[in-house]
């Protein structure tokens, strides 16, 4: 087997490589910003507290951009979509570093492109979910979305390793806010490069002989259905987005940013490979099931953390955690795409989508708040149980929705 056929499964169109390369930039800018976000925020001053209120405006910002996207999606095309969207990524990446009081990195927050998670909660993730899927066939789909996943977990994790990067500046004499700040002029020119990618996008993933957008229709019972549980999902992930994760290691375990980083980029690469078995996994059991029966028990080892007396007893049940926890990414984006029409695709991407960033933007600030009351990890433990209940009511709802490859079981 060639690279080139492991990146692309049979039956995939050559520009779904300029759509995983888009990802994997944006991963890389991701990973190392969802550490420094906090960190550079404590250099500045601010208090828990208030970085869980930064944090929030990210994931809101997010999450009403790519509603609003779910509506006037059918209106545009989804690639010039995407290049404004790049270009909003390099203006925050400029914006950022010049900012230092609240207010105006609140309002960067909202209408910006920073991301405090590990995994895409930004409006990027529904417009390339719906090109991914007419650049391939329903029989190649899951194992596709597998590997956007997969990249995108990897390269973050590179990512999350290169947040220490100021940290060996700094030892060498040099400021260390000011290499902060370098940190996120580079996330600009990720912006730039996925803007150059996005341009050389073939038209032939818009043109006619694909169904064109329309608003939801008859889709939108099952939609807004899987919309409501997954911000319930989505509302718990907020309580240990991984900006939040690194701010509690600060503070339990006195951990500088460059462990942090090497930390995050354990837990990145065994989420990333989890990715991999998850279309395996999906083919064998169905996709239901590999999202129900996957998240379980990663839930479990998560509620689990807070009450480990030690940094490697701590961490041990986050790398297990890390190893089931997203399993379900690739099969829920391939299971909101199956059981849609073709027309209806993004706006279901995105609507489904939505609760992955504005749902979990109700839950960082309060976060941050019991945070600031105590080290002990109640937000942990909190997201392990939503997500518990989650799960059980995906799979009492949709255990008997299944999609076309799967309805002969």
């Amino acid at each position: 087997m060639t690279f080139r056929s492991f990146l692309l499964p049979p039956g995939t169109l050559p520009d779904a490589r300029h759509l995983l390369t888009a990802r994997a930039l944006r991963a890389f800018g991701d990973g190392f910003v969802s550490l420094l976000l906090p960190y550079y925020l404590t250099l500045l001053g601010f208090g828990a507290w208030e970085i869980g209120l930064l944090v929030t405006a990210t994931l809101l910002g997010s999450g009403l951009m790519t509603l609003g996207i779910g509506f006037i999606a059918h209106r545009h095309s989804t690639r010039h979509l995407l290049l404004l969207a790049s270009l909003l990524m390099a203006a925050t990446g400029l914006a950022v570093p010049v900012l230092s009081d609240f207010w105006p990195l609140f309002v960067v927050a909202v209408v910006g492109t920073l991301n405090p998670a590990a995994n895409d909660v930004t409006l990027f993730s529904p417009l390339e979910q719906t090109l991914l899927t007419r650049a391939t066939s329903a029989t190649s789909r899951t194992a596709l979305f597998a590997r956007y996943s997969l990249i995108g977990a990897l390269v973050a994790a590179i990512g999350a390793q290169a947040a220490g990067i100021p940290d060996f500046y700094a030892r060498d004499g040099y400021s260390l806010l000011p290499a902060v700040k370098a940190m996120f002029l580079l996330y600009a020119l990720l912006g730039v490069a996925s803007f150059v990618l996005y341009l050389r996008l073939s038209p032939a993933l818009e043109s006619q002989r694909h169904e064109q957008p329309v608003p939801l229709g008859k889709s939108r019972r099952i939609v807004y259905t899987l919309a409501a549980l997954f911000s319930v999902d989505a509302f718990a992930g907020g309580f240990a987005v991984q900006s939040l994760l690194a701010l509690w290691l600060f503070q339990r375990f006195d951990l500088s940013v460059t462990a942090a980083g090497t930390i995050f980029f354990w837990t990145g690469l065994l989420t990333a490979f989890s990715h991999l078995a998850a279309a395996k996994v999906a083919a064998r059991f169905g996709l239901i099931n590999t999202m129900v029966y996957t998240h379980l028990p990663a839930n479990l080892f998560l509620i689990l953390v807070p009450f480990m007396p030690t940094l490697e007893l701590a961490l041990l049940f986050l790398f297990l955690r890390s190893a089931l926890s997203s399993m379900d990414v690739p099969a829920r984006s391939s299971y909101v795409m199956a059981v849609v029409s073709p027309g209806e695709r993004p706006a279901a991407a995105s609507v489904t989508a939505v609760p992955r960033s504005l749902a979990s933007a109700l839950s960082p600030s309060l976060a941050g708040a019991l945070l600031a009351m105590s080290t002990f990890g109640w937000p942990l433990v909190i997201c392990g149980v939503l997500k518990v209940a989650y799960d059980l009511t995906l799979l009492r709802m949709f255990s008997a929705v299944k999609p076309p490859e799967e309805s002969g079981r």
